[in-house]
């Protein structure tokens, strides 16, 4: 019954923690969502597929790069509550030559 419990507690932090990535990432668009739905207004049918669509495609990955950055300085902030987890130490392994001298 505690695993229950402590599964609950866990999923609504974790939704409280989306909520509050979500404010963050509508607050760092939202000019740009106005902007792209502008531009597809404006094109005419045979402008939306071609230059219009990667036009397009720039301005969303434009989003993603502010999303990503807002999202990390947020976290520099101290947004998260959990620590930055650390990449493993991977063992050094043999390659094919380890500096020996090898036979011919």
């Amino acid at each position: 019954m505690e695993d229950l419990q402590a599964s609950l507690a866990c999923e609504v932090n974790q939704s409280t923690e989306v909520d509050r990535v979500v404010a963050l990432v509508m607050k760092a668009i939202e000019g740009d969502v106005r902007r792209m739905a502008e531009a597809v207004v404006l094109k005419r049918d045979d402008q939306l597929l071609g230059s219009g669509e990667f036009e397009l495609r720039e301005k969303v990955l434009g989003m993603a790069c502010r999303i990503l950055e807002a999202t990390v300085n947020d976290r520099k902030k101290g947004g998260t509550r959990a620590a930055a987890s650390s990449a493993p130490t991977v063992a050094k392994t043999r390659g094919s030559s380890d500096g020996e001298p090898g036979r011919s």
